[in-house]
């Protein structure tokens, strides 16, 4: 870093990716502020900068030993895991300042040596109490996964049991009640219970109205008639439920009723060309539901307006996705057990191409990944 950089930075103010200090004495307090940034983007800490005034204060060459010890010791004996912030000591207008660099962190969540999970918030920093919120910190390292999650209630008396049959025979050629272990351990064998109760995957692939338990883990869909949301007027609006099959095919026939279909050409006994392509909606649908954030408990929703049509997924890409990335086809995947048995039952491939056919096939689609309302939009333009 130089010292243009330093004093661009200064200049803007701390943000949630910069903070500064005119000194620093306790090292609990900067452990506190290492685990924030590495639960959240990873930043910068200038140290010798007054974070009142914005004015450069300077750091004494005792003040940079000192620090530099409390830093490293901060790093490595109170924050747990241990992190590695590198420092830079920069001369800045005949005084010092040091450049303390934390990267984002690939083992979250982080904690201080109180336990305290500490995350960004603008410039400050707040506490994470909420057991969602330390779930999806789990999930970003892979240790854990929402759709690996036990739900209560559901045991192997909630299995449709004709529908697991059909499954079973197609995917292995046997039936089920031939085989000489019990369905619940089958299940479990299959990482589809785990102790007795069916995990959120389970549920949602065999489970008999596994929406009484997961009711949010649903489609919403509205058709508005108009460009904007209207919560007067409306033409259509249904909940889509059901197991994962059902949710897709429905929610499909939906998108395709509502679209419009043109003669081009054909004669008017045809039955039209759909103005976006099946495929399109297919591959949009099937990302949703495989990808979406099963911790949040929100449903999918979507949005038919005249001149365009909104899928919202809750849970923004996941790690350091981007909307390029995936464009280009490259995936992640968040939940590993819903994506092995979606290639059985869905058409989806898990190979991270479904973004690239459905730009293929209709070019005019947009990507929002919402890092602040943790969602991920797609926009169809008609």
């Amino acid at each position: 870093m130089d010292i243009r950089e330093i004093h661009q930075i200064i200049a803007r103010g701390e943000d949630s990716m910069h903070q500064f200090k005119g000194n620093v004495t306790n090292a609990e307090s900067i452990a506190a502020e290492m685990t924030a940034f590495l639960n959240t983007e990873g930043g910068i800490i200038l140290i010798g900068v007054d974070d009142k005034t914005n004015s450069v204060s300077g750091l004494s060459p005792d003040d940079i030993y000192r620090i530099n010890q409390i830093v490293s010791n901060a790093a490595s004996q109170l924050v747990k895991p241990a992190c590695n912030p590198l420092t830079e000591n920069i001369l800045y207008d005949s005084k010092t300042v040091m450049v303390v660099k934390i990267p984002k962190g690939i083992s979250k969540p982080y904690m201080d040596n109180k336990g305290t999970i500490w995350l960004k918030s603008g410039s400050d920093k707040r506490k994470v109490t909420s057991r969602e919120e330390i779930q999806r910190m789990f999930q970003s390292s892979g240790l854990l996964h929402g759709d690996d999650i036990p739900v209560d209630g559901l045991t192997v008396d909630s299995l449709n049991k004709s529908l697991f049959a059909e499954f079973f025979q197609k995917e292995f050629g046997e039936d089920i009640s031939t085989q000489e272990i019990s369905i619940a351990s089958i299940l479990e064998n299959m990482n589809l219970m785990k102790n007795g109760l069916f995990t959120v995957a389970g549920a949602l692939l065999f489970a008999k109205n596994a929406h009484y338990h997961l009711p949010l883990f649903i489609v919403k869909a509205i058709v508005y008639p108009g460009t904007d949301i209207d919560e007067e007027n409306y033409m259509d609006s249904r909940d889509i439920r059901g197991h994962l099959q059902d949710i897709f095919h429905h929610t499909v026939a939906f998108l395709m009723m509502y679209i419009r279909h043109e003669q081009a050409g054909q004669s008017v006994n045809s039955l039209g060309i759909p103005e976006i392509p099946k495929i399109v909606f297919e591959e949009l649908v099937v990302n949703a539901l495989i990808h979406r954030d099963y911790f949040i408990s929100a449903p999918i929703r979507i949005f038919i307006f005249r001149n365009r049509i909104e899928i919202i997924s809750p849970g923004h890409l996941p790690n350091n996705l981007t909307v390029n990335n995936i464009k280009a086809g490259n995936s992640n995947i968040r939940n590993p057990v819903l994506a092995s048995f979606a290639t059985k039952m869905l058409p989806y491939r898990g190979l991270g191409n479904g973004i690239r056919r459905a730009l293929k096939a209709h070019p005019d689609i947009d990507f929002i990944d919402g890092r602040d309302d943790n969602t991920f939009k797609v926009i169809i333009h008609r």
